[in-house]
């Protein structure tokens, strides 16, 4: 075995036993080379003040080379900031800014052990590396009922693990906390479950209240206290977008710290908090009750990031950098979110109006980009297909009822005309 993977193996089992368990074998093989080209390269930049002939990019007049054609549409920016390579982990002081926000908007860290959040590409990414660090074969990935079909292939397909369901509303509309707490408990022979959270809801754009995420806590200590190792991943992709009454911080700083056989994991990102989707910058946060095993899990972070991506990219990583820190950025955020607030609303303005009760119900929402109606009387996607070929109407079928509307990229004042289309598609099938 390689030194360096001994070495974070022994701190992770010596600090927690439980979270060594909940290590993949990929998990417990990866490492951070210290003693490479990085590494080398690392220490050639504080020290090579004549000649660095390290790493592999190209210096021209001191700076990173770059095609002036590209420089010009970026000239805000130094070339240092843009060309060069970024670390694994991500641009320190981007790191830095997200922690610093994270403990901002969650108070229920206050006093809590987390990590720097590594950068990741994305959301996406950040599930994937949560996947290799924890899932083996035949582990239980433990979702609701509605939930994003990409779960699916990152943790089932590539990993093989198998998607336990519980639905995700309860008989009153509530997340249905008993339901989790059932699937994670019924995990007690093998001794390992991996809770992913995601609020709000991709597809239903629902978010729990209070009372709920009080419930969820004690749903997965539950299962810590019945001596399985749980491994929770909040996927946090629409964070910062509720709209009535819910909780407003994510799960993750209830959950980071409670008990030594859970471990929590926060994955987020500029994505959709900061509307950069096609940026590609996400984070991936640890809460640990200890610094050393902390530290040991961004190198088995990192080592991943290594052996995949190497680092993320370098410009977006300073774009998203540059927002957070300009004093514009609290006002335009919030400009955003009211428009965001305002379609939800118009939304079920719309579908309480009663004009639409004889074709659908609708699943609960109060936050995020998406809702979900509950078709009573056609098939899915004999609808989505017809309304996209006679209507021009683009939704989402999700088997045999469920219709995914995403009224964030549709304008405020096109909704009701939204609704009316995909009401009168119903009628339309209903008639063949």
């Amino acid at each position: 075995m390689n030194s360096l993977v001994k070495k974070l193996n022994e701190t992770i089992e010596q600090e927690n036993p439980h979270v060594y368990s909940m290590l993949s074998s990929l998990g417990k093989a990866i490492y951070f080379p210290k003693e490479g080209i990085l590494s080398q390269s690392a220490e050639a930049k504080a020290k090579a003040k004549k000649f660095n002939a390290t790493i592999g990019i190209a210096i021209e007049n001191g700076q990173p080379m770059h095609l002036e054609v590209i420089q010009e549409t970026l000239s805000a920016y130094a070339p240092k900031d843009l060309y060069e390579y970024a670390p694994p982990a991500g641009k320190p002081e981007l790191r830095s800014v997200w922690r610093k926000k994270i403990l901002a908007e969650t108070p229920s860290l206050e006093g809590k052990v987390f990590s720097n959040p590594i950068v990741t590409n994305a959301l996406t990414h950040g599930l994937s590396i949560a996947a290799d660090l924890f899932v083996d074969q035949n582990d239980a990935i433990i979702v609701p009922d509605k939930n994003w079909e990409n779960y699916e292939i990152t943790f089932g397909i590539r990993r093989g693990a198998q998607l336990v369901n519980y639905p995700l509303y309860n008989s009153a509309g509530k997340f249905n906390a008993a339901g989790l707490k059932e699937a994670i408990l019924a995990q007690k022979e093998s001794g390992k479950a991996i809770v992913l959270l995601n609020f709000p809801n991709n597809p239903t754009g629902y978010t729990p209240g209070a009372e709920e995420g009080e419930e969820i806590v004690a749903a997965v200590l539950a299962g810590a206290e019945a001596g399985i190792n749980v491994v929770v991943l909040t996927d946090d992709a629409y964070y910062g977008l509720f709209f009535e009454d819910s909780i407003r911080e994510s799960l993750f700083g209830k959950l980071a710290n409670i008990h030594p056989r859970v471990l929590a994991v926060k994955i987020d990102g500029a994505t959709k908090e900061e509307y950069v989707w096609g940026f590609r910058v996400g984070f991936i946060t640890f809460a640990a009750q200890s610094e050393s095993l902390l530290s040991a899990l961004e190198q088995k972070t990192m080592g991943i990031i290594r052996a995949t991506i190497s680092s993320g990219p370098h410009p977006s990583q300073t774009f998203v950098l540059k927002a957070l820190q300009s004093p514009e950025y609290a006002a335009q955020k919030q400009e955003k979110y009211g428009i965001m607030k305002s379609r939800a609303n118009r939304v079920k303005q719309v579908l309480d109006s009663g004009k639409y009760n004889d074709v659908w119900d609708y699943y609960p929402f109060n936050s995020g980009y998406f809702m979900c109606l509950k078709l009573n009387t056609v098939d899915a996607e004999t609808l989505r297909t017809h309304l996209l070929e006679n209507y021009g109407v683009g939704t989402i079928a999700l088997g045999a009822t469920d219709l995914r509307v995403a009224f964030s990229c549709v304008e405020e004042s096109d909704i009701e005309e939204l609704f009316a289309d995909i009401y009168q598609g119903v009628k339309d099938i209903e008639k063949m």
